[in-house]
């Protein structure tokens, strides 16, 4: 990607060494595959436990308020490059939510280590990046990405941007009242109904992760050649089906949460060929 010298978000909060420290080895997503087994072996549902893209789940009640912290652009690479896109994604946003009839309000990115408060409760690492729609904000361990690389085979900035593209997807669902309304439907369903819906969400919000990246390579050429295959690869890297697979040996559909490879790719591929959020109905009828 061609992010060096783009404008640079400043809502972004940098809480990194500011959180509780790791107990033990830290997890994050080097653990994936411990973390499958032992649920396996326990009869927990392992997409319960990672709820790779979420963390909802994971979280605990906050027991104190976090205390303040620098706010602004990071000085570091990993940090600026995740400024950038952040910045890049208010620039696609703020154009394309008022043709759907809202306002693109900036959400704020906490950047952390180990583990982090927010509305939505405390948060380890281990959850991977959540948006949290109690505060509007993204969390983030930047680690994640090196794990993504190294242990799913999913390396590359565009495939980082990606996922921080994907949780501001989860923003922009929210904008619009479709987080609200699921989350209601959910509360009336059974399990199956349940993650249904999840899956649901996040295929949606893998699609405008792919809306963001189709203005961002037609409209401030931000994107090289390979990028969109990057982006394509670490989707599929996180597919519930390769995760199953990976942990316990089987694939168990009832239970996903996000998607396989192939509907994460697919939805993801439909939001960058289009650019238009349109496209991403996922709920409409049976179409997954």
């Amino acid at each position: 990607m061609r992010w060096e010298g783009q404008r640079e978000s400043r809502n972004i909060e940098d809480r990194r060494g500011m959180g509780a420290a790791r107990s033990g080895v830290g997890l994050g997503l080097g653990g994936i595959v411990l973390v499958l087994a032992v649920s396996f072996l326990t009869g927990t549902n392992p997409l319960t436990l990672l709820n790779l893209l979420n963390g909802v789940q994971e979280i605990t009640p906050p027991s104190e308020p976090e205390r303040p912290s620098p706010k602004g652009a990071p000085r570091d690479s990993l940090g600026k490059f995740a400024s950038v896109v952040l910045a890049d994604t208010e620039d696609t946003w703020r154009v394309l939510l008022p043709r759907l009839g809202s306002t693109y309000e900036d959400p704020q990115m906490v950047l952390f280590t180990g583990t982090v408060r927010s509305a939505c409760g405390t948060a380890s690492s281990a959850v991977g990046p959540f948006y949290c729609p109690g505060d509007q904000k993204v969390y983030l361990d930047l680690s994640f990405f090196d794990e993504m690389a190294q242990r799913l085979g999913a390396p590359g900035d565009f495939a980082q941007a990606y996922v921080i593209a994907h949780e501001i997807g989860h923003h922009v669902q929210n904008l619009l009242g479709i987080a609200g309304k699921v989350t209601r439907l959910q509360q009336r369903g059974s399990t199956a109904e349940h993650n249904a819906l999840s899956v649901r969400m996040e295929l949606q919000a893998d699609c405008f992760a792919g809306v963001w990246g189709y203005h961002a390579q037609h409209n401030r050429n931000l994107i090289e050649a390979g990028d969109f295959e990057e982006g394509l690869r670490a989707a599929a890297a996180i597919g519930d089906d390769r995760l199953q697979k990976m942990g316990q040996g089987h694939v168990q559909p009832e239970s996903w949460t996000h998607g396989s490879s192939e509907q994460r790719m697919t939805w993801l591929r439909r939001g960058l060929q289009s650019g238009d959020p349109n496209n991403c109905d996922t709920f409409s009828g049976g179409r997954t």
